[in-house]
């Protein structure tokens, strides 16, 4: 997932290429203990830096060799998995993704990728003052939003799904898919995501593919497990 930006740059860059991705919750069940209330403010500090704290590419699965993104790849690649590219407008505005940071300790993205599946799996931390929870409130509100780039037209339409039960401040689970007005075989994007926070690190794990083949996500749950881990020990 997620996904790259361009087949020059990488299998990764491939899949970005073709669009934005499914994000979605998961049913199956992640390690650790239930959140026991939605944080209303963050209050805690993770001080190692995001990229001491990213899931490293030989803990990826075997079937999804991984690298880490240079800060502009990360840039097209978080786009990607909110299905709003940069420069893109969305209707209605107030369903706009939060502005992100880019840059040393503002966002670190690792990747690994199934061309045999074409479907990538997207590991992002990224460094935030605002609790999970008021992402969780917009997503209620943006079920589908239009997002118009140039002449090019997409329905982006997200369903929370229940959250995952492990130890940290909150988390929540997705479904998104993302489907062009002019569209074809192979062109619908469609992800599930994973997300927590520890602190003001906000952890996302997000499959991406373009087929209609079931999401791995046995491989989504362990890095989401990994990756929290990492940040709480952070």
């Amino acid at each position: 997932m997620t996904v790259a930006d361009s087949a020059g740059k990488g299998a990764v860059f491939a899949m970005s290429a073709v669009g934005a991705v499914l994000l979605a919750g998961c049913g199956s069940t992640v390690v650790g203990h239930p959140v026991a209330g939605e944080q209303t403010m963050v209050t805690r500090h993770v001080g190692a830096a995001l990229s001491a704290l990213l899931v490293e590419p030989g803990q990826f699965p075997a079937k999804y060799p991984a690298v880490v993104l240079p800060a502009e790849a990360a840039s097209q690649a978080a786009g990607d998995l909110t299905g709003v590219g940069r420069g893109a407008r969305v209707q209605p505005e107030s369903c706009m993704p939060p502005v992100q940071q880019f840059g040393a300790d503002k966002t670190a993205i690792a990747v690994g990728t199934d061309d045999a599946a074409r479907a990538t799996i997207t590991v992002e931390l990224t460094r935030t003052g605002q609790p999970l929870g008021v992402l969780r409130s917009q997503l209620k509100q943006c079920g589908s939003v239009r997002v118009s780039k140039g002449p090019a037209m997409t329905t982006v339409t997200t369903e929370l799904e229940p959250a995952p039960p492990i130890d940290a401040d909150d988390t929540l689970a997705l479904r998104r898919t993302v489907t062009p007005d002019v569209g074809g075989a192979g062109l619908t994007q469609t992800m599930r995501t994973l997300a927590g926070q520890v602190g003001d690190v906000r952890i996302t794990v997000t499959y991406m593919s373009f087929s209609d083949a079931e999401p791995d996500m046995t491989a989504v749950d362990e890095l989401f497990t990994t990756a929290v881990q990492r940040v709480e020990k952070g």
